[in-house]
């Protein structure tokens, strides 16, 4: 079968979509391309069991319109997969639609946090004809493809019209083994697409893998990979290094992402670490993850050290003990401070996200969650910050909550998308909420805090000139 994993161009005077893989959709102003593991793992399998896979990503590879629908066409697939998200599924939508008219016979399928919440939603809006939800996507697209269309031969979640009716095969399953997938061919998906523009990499080139599936924690009210997610699951230690010592042999990687929501603690970050080491791949690359405070110990963060972790990004959300006890984070606000001082300690780069504009805070919460953001840089206790507005996607509790209390500023998904609040709070207007964005960015220029950048990178012109065009961009992403 020909199969086409495919992200269409979304042009926009927002900016460029940061779209692939994504767990908070941003148009950004200076474009950063998220390597998407899941999607990738998705072609490679396809690939592997003989079929036949287009991996078209024209966002990434900067396409226009007739660009992208050429090569697709060239192609001829006969599925087309769109990984969507809530403020682009009705750019997708019209794209199905639009795409099903010249191309009756060609069948097209959904999958994302999204159209899992709301699978319904979509195939009344358009005439997509699968929709795949949870996180193990890409193995149901194979279960989809194998089974030639014979839908008592789908795995659990998968949306289909049978008859000129919707039907589906009742909820999904997290149940697949991730190390039965495999390794993903880099050259299948274009990985150089992906290797450079990146605000996370400090050195190029660099790619992404997953470790686990995706949070150990998993109960982040406001985050929407819960949705794909509920049940955690991770690969073997030994064999992620194994591919790791793949990648830094075979193509030069000299940085890599491990996306999982939170890397895997414990035994396996124990084994892992020491794998990395015995084989010295330590000295040939550095290692970036997700992690969550108040879990690991000084001398954790020493060991990843030592096996060549440089940044570890950790979720904040707010400096306020309220917020983050209703978001269920499982956080206390010292154990932010003592975290990121204990991991800066040990020599890592710590970034650090901020969400703003929750419902229930005001003036004087958002001024703490300032004030601790710009503490934490003039401390040298955090690299980088990366800062959001406060978006309640579907699927989510936080979504449910504000949702049946009246909550929401708009159920147009299109609005979804970073550029206006879509929670009311009892601020005066949204201006308040970018205002103290545009405070803890600038808290990057504070002098105390340049000083640590520059102790830390003093001889790396190119950090900086790449660090001030983020900044310029992050400060754009938010303007008034």
């Amino acid at each position: 079968m020909k199969v086409a994993i495919c992200y269409p161009p979304l042009k926009s005077d927002k900016g460029v979509a940061l779209l692939s893989q994504n767990r908070q959709f941003q148009w950004f102003s200076r474009p950063t391309y998220i390597f998407p593991v899941v999607p990738a793992t998705a072609a490679t399998m396809l690939h592997k069991a003989g079929h036949e896979v287009l991996f078209l990503d024209g966002i990434a590879a900067e396409l226009s319109e007739e660009e992208f629908r050429a090569r697709l066409d060239a192609f001829g697939p006969e599925l087309v997969v769109l990984e969507t998200k809530t403020p682009v599924v009705k750019r997708h939508w019209k794209w199905i639609s639009e795409y099903h008219a010249a191309h009756p016979a060609v069948k097209t399928a959904l999958v994302g946090d999204h159209v899992t919440a709301l699978p319904g939603e979509s195939m009344a809006n358009c005439p997509v004809d699968y929709v795949l939800t949870g996180g193990d996507w890409d193995f149901l697209l194979k279960n989809l493809v194998e089974s030639r269309g014979d839908a008592a031969a789908f795995e659990p979640g998968i949306w289909h019209r049978a008859d000129g009716k919707v039907s589906n095969t009742g909820p999904f399953k997290l149940d697949h083994d991730l190390n039965a997938a495999p390794w993903i061919d880099r050259d299948l998906v274009n990985w150089k697409l992906y290797a450079c523009k990146n605000g996370n990499f400090k050195r190029t080139p660099g790619t992404y893998v997953m470790s686990g599936r995706d949070c150990w924690h998993a109960k982040c009210t406001f985050c929407s990979w819960t949705t794909l997610y509920p049940t955690y699951r991770t690969r073997d230690p030994i064999d992620v290094v194994d591919e790791i010592e793949m990648l830094v042999e075979k193509y030069g990687i000299k940085e890599l992402m491990d996306d999982s929501g939170s890397l895997p603690v414990g035994k396996w970050l124990d084994s892992f670490c020491h794998e990395i080491i015995r084989r010295g791949l330590q000295k040939k690359l550095r290692i970036d993850c997700n992690m969550r405070f108040g879990r690991l110990s000084f001398e954790d963060y020493k060991l990843m050290r030592a096996a060549g972790f440089r940044l570890v990004l950790f979720g904040v959300e707010s400096a306020n003990q309220e917020t983050l006890d209703r978001f269920c984070k499982a956080l206390k606000v010292e154990d932010v401070e003592q975290g990121a001082a204990w991991a800066s300690k040990a020599g890592l780069d710590v970034h650090l996200t901020f969400m703003f504009g929750h419902a229930w805070e005001g003036p004087k919460e958002i001024a703490n969650t300032v004030a601790l953001a710009r503490r934490l840089m003039a401390n040298g206790h955090a690299a980088t910050l990366q800062c959001t507005l406060t978006v309640p996607y579907p699927g989510t509790p936080l979504f449910r909550e504000l949702d049946a209390n009246d909550g929401l500023t708009t159920r147009d998904w299109d609005e979804y998308d970073q550029r206006k609040a879509i929670t009311k709070t009892p601020l005066a207007s949204e201006a308040d909420v970018k205002c103290a964005i545009r405070k803890v960015y600038g808290g990057v220029l504070q002098p105390r805090a340049l000083w640590h950048v520059f102790r830390r990178n003093l001889f790396d012109v190119g950090f900086y000139y790449r660090g001030f065009r983020y900044l310029l961009g992050h400060l754009l992403d938010f303007k008034g």
